[in-house]
């Protein structure tokens, strides 16, 4: 029996989905913009050059890029080659949407069956009802924002207004999504997330994917910043994915990072939250103590949040040199038999238009199969994979990449 470890590089895109026109992103490409970005000097705040990521370089990152868009990734000429032990892929999601819970849902096996709904680009976003409801469950006498928005933006045009009144902070943006902001001492942390926690069963009756609780900390004086305590209320698989074979098979299954939240805690085990470095400790720590024939599913959300939505490309860069680093350190720490996966949920390029995920194909890179080349596949071949390597009786829709 061995063990598997399934880690997601959050909207770490690498281009070339064939459907992108259909959702406005014709020629959007998390990586390959970045890279290309690098390589012409564009990219020099807190680091500088050429894009260096000679580990997942080595995993085949490159040819993954060069499988998805058929042209070969500027500004990464002076990568390394794969390693002898490597196999990589390009990966294609059918779900209808270019959000966290489709795609990692459709990585774990279960490509969204619906389709989700979605709050208008206007002013306001909202339907009356909707927000009569959070003022009912908050005991406030109104709301604030009502529209799409980014996070920090929200903060800076409605933080002290927010003070001043202690009303929610309502916005949303192109996923299917109802986000709440609010303060976690003038508000209260377990407040916030007790009004979201009873919003998202009501909004989840009309396919609305999550409800997220955005606390933060701050004066109208220093400025805003989101804390660590985000928590997303999603809508529960109407099927079971990758996580409820393993569990129904006896395995442990560990997330990391807000896996639970995507999944509503369904079909895991335990779960170890924080910043993405915390959640690289965490990650190395079950790496080594993760007993045998169990799944580790690990999410590193700082990209998308920190960097893709804040269209930032030289942070996203240095997220990315940052998080390559640490690969040697998870390799090194896995036993015979093994298999570890890395991979994406969808794109959000730092160089494009809007603050939004964008649809791409991404990455499936990692050790512990039949190594070369795997072609283009698809999202649910991700947890084919996983499943075969687990010996779990269900393997879902998918083709195993061997």
């Amino acid at each position: 029996m061995t063990r598997a470890f399934l880690v997601v590089m959050d909207s770490a895109g690498i281009g070339g989905a064939p459907d992108a026109g259909a959702f406005g992103d014709a020629g959007a490409d998390t990586l390959g913009h970045i890279a290309a970005a690098c390589a012409a000097g564009q990219a020099e705040d807190g680091r500088s050059g050429p894009l260096e990521m000679p580990n997942l370089a080595q995993l085949g990152l490159g040819e993954a890029m060069r499988l998805a868009t058929g042209e070969a990734p500027e500004g990464t000429g002076h990568w390394p080659a794969p390693g002898a032990g490597a196999f990589w892929a390009a990966a294609t999601e059918v779900s209808p949407g270019k959000d966290t819970p489709s795609g990692h849902w459709e990585l774990a096996g279960l490509p969204v069956p619906f389709d989700w709904t979605y709050y208008p680009d206007a002013d306001p976003a909202f339907p009356p009802q909707d927000l009569a409801l959070v003022r009912e469950i908050a005991g406030v006498e109104g709301t604030l924002c009502n529209a799409h928005g980014s996070g920090t933006d929200v903060l800076d045009r409605y933080g002290a207004e927010h003070m001043r009144t202690g009303w929610p902070i309502c916005y949303t943006s192109v996923d299917s999504v109802f986000q709440i902001a609010a303060h976690e001492e003038r508000f209260g942390l377990e407040r916030l997330l007790g009004l979201c926690a009873r919003l998202a069963p009501r909004l989840h009756e009309k396919r609305v994917g999550r409800v997220i609780a955005r606390p933060f900390l701050g004066s109208p004086e220093k400025g805003f910043a989101r804390t660590v305590n985000r928590r997303d209320y999603a809508l529960m698989p109407p099927e079971p994915t990758l996580c409820n074979w393993a569990q129904a098979a006896g395995r442990e299954v560990r997330a990391v990072g807000k896996i639970r939240d995507i999944f509503a805690g369904s079909g895991i085990s335990s779960v170890k939250k924080g910043s993405d470095a915390q959640l690289m400790e965490h990650l190395l720590d079950d790496i080594r103590d993760a007993p045998e024939g169990s799944l580790t599913f690990a999410n590193f959300v700082e990209f998308d949040s920190l960097w893709g939505h804040r269209r930032n490309v030289a942070g996203y860069a240095r997220a990315l040199e940052w998080f390559d680093a640490q690969v040697p350190r998870l390799l090194a720490a896995l036993r015979p038999g093994d298999l570890i996966l890395f991979t994406a949920d969808h794109g959000n390029d730092p160089t494009w238009r809007g603050t939004d995920h964008t649809r791409e194909r991404v990455p499936v890179l990692g050790q512990g199969i039949a190594p070369g080349a795997k072609g283009v596949c698809a999202f649910v071949d991700v947890a084919a994979t996983v499943a075969r390597h687990l010996g779990l009786n269900d393997t879902g829709p998918g083709t195993p990449l061997t």
